[in-house]
């Protein structure tokens, strides 16, 4: 049993800062010291939607303890964490969607404790924690010279953006792409699309500011939209007019705004592909019109990640310098520094925020 401080949401949309108690790992789990952990717009949301838990789902530390059947993974190791966790074995996992594993193992809740009960863990990792117990399938170890900053945004955001790009709409060289929002995704999506060899890559945002950060990471053409551009239609004419006017090969949807969620459609041409990013799940509506002709649309969940084969290849991608994460590592925070890592977030500052636990 080890304790630690963690940050401890109530479900009503507030947070705290507290000790926990975090058993030692049984069979096949592992005990991670946290090193760094990610702060991301879900982190906030899942505040007032979840009741009360650990938070935080991306994060890299340090491996303090294995339990047994325990092989591939030993004390020492930096690891990075996943919050889908794969089974392997059930109906999805066999068919390669690992990230839609129907069982996603976890350490249950009464492993953790707070004020002598027990608390659940945001996506069965409650990263934003100097100590958490998780299923080894929610590990890869990682070369020990990537910085834990780095790491630690992989397992969400990056996998998300980059993913989506690679390994769910495939884009080829030479394509079109444009990317709806500049936020955290929306670079990352920017970022898979360079990698891709896209030409050109247009970035479209209501913020000059993050306009300017997306030519950082890989666009080569901006679209400042207007706030009351309904459904960004306008928007749409200037990126048929960067096309030849047909309209983009792909378009990339990471505002996580529902009002846009059709807005892909609108930038694409005839046979183009509109893929829906960002995770918006209430109600829209769609005009049908959008869709001719022969338009397809994609929802993907986490850039279909397979983490014992996608993130060594993102961090191949970094060490080879063709993957920026420290440059989107704007600032770091102390853990009682979460709420101003909250705000700047919604403020558009950070490209990433990062808790450090040392």
């Amino acid at each position: 049993m080890v304790k630690g401080i963690a940050a401890i949401s109530d479900g009503t949309g507030h947070f705290s800062i507290d000790e926990i108690e975090v058993s030692d790992p049984e069979a096949g789990e592992v005990l991670v010291r946290m090193k760094a952990a990610g702060v991301c717009h879900t982190d906030f949301d899942s505040m007032s939607i979840s009741g009360r838990q650990v938070m935080g789902h991306e994060g890299a530390g340090v491996v303090e303890a294995v339990g047994a059947d325990v092989k591939d993974v030993n004390p020492g190791d930096h690891v990075v964490l996943n919050w889908a966790i794969p089974c392997g074995h059930c109906f999805q996992c066999k068919l390669g969607n690992e990230v839609l594993c129907e069982d996603h193992p976890e350490v249950a809740a009464s492993r953790t404790k707070y004020n002598g009960e027990s608390i659940a863990r945001m996506f069965r990792l409650g990263t934003m924690s100097a100590f958490t117990v998780v299923r080894t399938e929610a590990v890869t170890v990682i070369d020990p010279t990537i910085p834990f900053t780095s790491a630690s945004i992989v397992g969400c955001g990056v996998m998300t953006g980059v993913g989506s790009v690679l390994n769910a709409a495939r884009v080829t060289p030479g394509a079109s792409v444009v990317v709806l929002g500049t936020g955290g995704v929306g670079l990352n999506v920017i970022q898979g699309a360079r990698i891709a060899g896209a030409t050109p890559i247009i970035a479209v945002d209501v913020n000059p500011t993050r306009l300017e950060m997306a030519k950082v990471y890989g666009a080569t053409e901006t679209i400042l939209a207007d706030p009351g551009d309904v459904g960004l239609m306008s928007a749409a004419q200037q990126v048929k007019a960067l096309t030849d006017g047909r309209g983009a090969d792909y378009a990339f949807e990471c505002t996580a705004v529902p009002e846009l969620g059709a807005a892909p459609l609108a930038m694409v041409r005839n046979a183009g592909t509109a893929i829906q990013v960002s995770g918006i799940e209430q109600e829209i509506t769609i005009d049908m019109n959008l869709f001719e002709w022969d338009k397809v649309y994609l929802n993907p969940l986490y850039g279909k990640c397979k983490p014992t084969i996608d993130f060594p290849k993102l961090l191949n991608l970094y060490k080879n310098g063709d993957l920026l994460l420290d440059e989107l590592v704007t600032r770091t925070y102390r853990l009682d520094e979460l709420g101003q890592a909250f705000d700047d977030m919604h403020k558009g500052i950070n490209a990433k925020g990062v808790l450090l636990f040392d």
